[in-house]
């Protein structure tokens, strides 16, 4: 849709913004796999294309989609090893390391965020994954995190 001025509107162009319901308490330790996070309430989803059920955003035709996240954690654990925050699309995961341990003490809040422009074919997925190497299960995904993403071209 164009409007008088030239500007242009596609009402159904992928595009989506999840949030956590609520805080994500208790982020599991070291376990066999990665594990998902959920972001379970959609501030909006043009397209219908993000499952707040699953956390999976599914690209419903080929292209390129910038991708991002902002994970704000609080609780942090000094005797975690690293944290593992990925990006996972079908086609390549994107991969954000970093070891919690350069206080003294248990970090209250850190904030860490990734953006990526992904090449996605009709049908792929993109999701958030964490892993935990070592610590304790008491670190907490905020409710001022997200997950978001559009089709670029």
């Amino acid at each position: 849709v164009f409007d008088a001025n030239g500007h242009i509107t596609k009402p159904l162009q992928p595009a989506f913004q999840a949030v956590p319901s609520a805080d994500i308490e208790n982020l599991n330790v070291s376990g066999a796999s990665n594990t998902t996070l959920v972001f379970g309430t959609e501030r909006f989803d043009t397209n219908g294309d993000y499952n707040n059920s699953s956390g999976i955003f599914t690209a419903p035709v080929t292209g390129k989609y910038q991708l991002q996240y902002v994970i704000r954690l609080q609780n942090t654990d000094t005797d975690v090893t690293s944290y593992d925050f990925e990006m996972v699309t079908s086609n390549k995961a994107y991969k954000v390391r970093f070891d919690p341990d350069y206080g003294d003490s248990d970090t209250a809040s850190l904030t860490i965020s990734l953006s990526i422009l992904a090449d996605m074919d009709a049908a792929d997925t993109a999701k958030l994954q964490y892993y935990q190497f070592g610590g304790s299960a008491q670190t907490d995904v905020d409710t001022e995190s997200y997950f978001s993403g559009y089709l670029v071209a």
